[in-house]
């Protein structure tokens, strides 16, 4: 499986680095994770089921980031060595995975995918005292109130939702706003971002439709909101069922415009709905992919060529490979005797710092708040690509 050809990667990577480091004095191992040559950070994310593909990208990048890095020579003279564990998105499979991460030794955890999962390993996190770094989710919950354990990176589906409606209501003038969402803590949080954000529009969505998460039964979603015909419509979901969405509404000749926001994984899901997706606007956390004019951007696509030369660049892969600059960055600052309290201090001394991805993207923590980024960037669908725009009249008219 490919979270197995992960784990044979990181012991791959371990054994070079043992017969590559110079010798080290000798080490004592009384922090769980970290000897005298490695460090070993678990990940437990979707690499089987339906949204595997979220979850196989996120830990490509990670791993893309880590190699490149142990390249070099690896953190205080360890190099880093990731073990990725499948969760299927389950939350029903969190504990387990969790428990499987403590057995290894994990000094931290990182790359999570998914709203559900994510809000079943944060008590765990906290409770166990292992700082957990970089999720692909952008739930509120993970934001307030400050978790000291939880380190996000990405904008908020709240900063992704106030992007949408804000200029769906003030540049577009389109106010008839509808959602489609799972039935899950992922549909919840998107719906809350953009109740949130209708209300600081004295308005509210004019209707709802919700469908059973991991499925395509999209049909009475889809018509419940089609009755009361919005100009717009949220699109809650992973790509599968987004994907299915847009298709089948467009079969029906319904074509409002349709949002939705980064966790859809905007590349399988052009890939999913073909012609379909054509007009969809999806924002977005990381710069796209194909900017190398940013040094982070070009660094990634370097690194992919090089250590996964097999697999697409995408935003997904890309978030994956920043989370991994963030944790890599807060290990650094826990100097060479590194512990779970000083990782999580270190990251807290990361202060308004480039990291190359652009002036709108610049990282930013301290102990009152572990979000790193707060801006998004918008993307609509042209010609098969996810083409980046500032000015949302280009919109204007939807389909």
């Amino acid at each position: 499986m490919y979270f197995q050809k992960f784990k044979r990667l990181s012991l791959c990577l371990a054994v070079v680095g043992l017969l590559t480091f110079p010798t080290l004095p000798a080490f004592s191992q009384t922090v769980p994770g970290v000897t005298a040559t490695d460090i070993t950070i678990g990940s437990c994310s979707a690499l089987d089921g339906p949204a595997r593909k979220l979850g196989t990208d996120t830990v490509t990048g990670a791993s893309a980031y880590f190699s490149m890095i142990n390249d070099e020579g690896g953190v205080n003279g360890r190099k880093l060595k990731l073990v990725p564990y499948d969760d299927g998105y389950d939350p029903d499979k969190a504990q387990g995975c969790f428990n499987r991460q403590m057995k290894e030794n994990a000094f931290a955890l990182g790359f999570m995918v998914g709203t559900p999962t994510a809000l079943k390993y944060t008590p765990l996190v906290e409770e166990n005292k292992v700082p957990m770094v970089g999720l692909f989710t952008g739930a509120q919950a993970l934001y307030t109130p400050v978790r000291h354990w939880v380190v996000t990176v990405r904008a908020s589906y709240y900063d992704e939702t106030r992007e949408q409606v804000d200029n769906l209501w003030n540049v577009l003038g389109m106010k008839k706003i509808g959602v489609i969402y799972p039935e899950d803590a992922f549909g919840a949080a998107v719906l809350d971002g953009v109740k949130l954000a209708l209300k600081g529009h004295n308005s509210q969505p004019v209707a709802l439709g919700s469908y059973p998460r991991q499925t395509l039964s999209v049909d009475d979603a889809i018509a419940k909101v089609k009755t009361a015909s919005p100009e717009a419509v949220v699109l809650v979901g992973p790509y599968a069922p987004v994907a299915e969405i847009v298709k089948r509404a467009h079969r029906q000749g319904w074509k409002p415009l349709f949002l939705t926001v980064s966790f859809v994984g905007t590349d399988e899901f052009i890939k999913e709905a073909g012609p379909d997706a054509e007009g969809t606007i999806i924002t977005q956390v990381v710069p796209p992919y194909y900017m190398t004019d940013l040094p982070t951007v070009a660094l990634y696509r370097r690194s992919m060529q090089k250590y996964f030369s097999n697999v697409q660049p995408s935003f997904v892969g890309l978030e994956g490979f920043v989370d991994a600059m963030v944790l890599t960055e807060g290990l650094k600052r826990a100097g060479k005797s590194p512990t779970r309290p000083k990782l999580i201090e270190g990251i807290e001394s990361i202060h308004n710092m480039d990291v190359g991805l652009g002036d709108k993207l610049k990282l930013n923590y301290s102990a009152t708040s572990h979000k790193g980024f707060h801006n998004v960037y918008a993307t609509v669908v042209r010609g098969g690509k996810p083409v980046i725009f500032n000015d949302w009249s280009i919109v204007k008219g939807g389909q």
